[in-house]
């Protein structure tokens, strides 16, 4: 399902050059629960990125699904990230001029499409959000939105869902629903990848990947 083969990524700073990913090699199956720990700094959002199509690793290969993704041109990149991946923000990255419903049909490509409204009703009123199709960002509590990235995340019917620190910003109620709501997708055949800090996460996890300095802890 996920493959990563020798995968490094190189930044080139004022200071020297810094080592976000050192020789990662990781094989997700289809339809796991993953969780990725590891201190601020130690690589998670990196990886998470290298997976869903966002940044060319500086050396490696990274399969999804049997795609390499970055032989693949920007635009199939693309394409493949919207019809397979989903991907759950900390800080959610909700377009603050669109109200919730637009917000979550924004990842179905058009906008206001009578068929994807009709979907992002249905998703938002299983996420307990039906009062609130309306509202802009702003108006909205912090479980609220980060439930409306979670909506949009899934709106495609992805294969996988990424989430990087998605109960960061979450108070103890607001972050178990959220693992809650991300244990649902995995029940349903989906996989989950995800970086955090909550140890309440980890009972979820059909297996815990310790990240340090870039690297995979041989342990785990």
């Amino acid at each position: 399902m996920v493959v990563l083969d020798n995968v490094e990524k190189t930044y080139r700073t004022r200071s020297g050059i810094v080592r976000a990913l050192r020789d990662i090699n990781l094989h997700i199956e289809k339809g796991r629960f993953i969780v990725i720990c590891g201190p601020s700094g130690s690589g998670k959002t990196t990886l998470l990125m290298v997976i869903a199509a966002m940044l060319r690793p500086t050396r490696g290969t990274v399969c999804v699904e049997q795609n390499d993704l970055y032989k693949m041109s920007i635009r199939d990149r693309a394409r493949f990230r919207a019809g397979n991946i989903g991907f759950i923000f900390q800080m959610f990255h909700l377009i603050p001029y669109l109200n919730v419903i637009e917000n979550v049909t924004f990842a179905g490509g058009v906008v206001g499409e009578s068929k994807n409204t009709a979907k992002a009703r249905d998703l938002l009123k299983q996420l307990g959000l039906t009062e609130r199709v309306f509202h802009k960002p702003a108006q909205l509590s912090a479980g609220e939105k980060q439930r409306v990235a979670i909506a949009r995340a899934m709106f495609n019917r992805p294969k996988i869902i990424l989430a990087d620190e998605p109960t960061g910003n979450l108070d103890p109620e607001n972050a178990a629903s959220v693992i809650g709501y991300l244990s649902e997708f995995h029940r349903g055949r989906g996989t989950v990848i995800l970086a955090t800090h909550q140890l309440q996460a980890q009972k979820f996890a059909d297996r815990v990947i310790h990240l340090c300095d870039g690297s995979i802890d041989k342990h785990s």
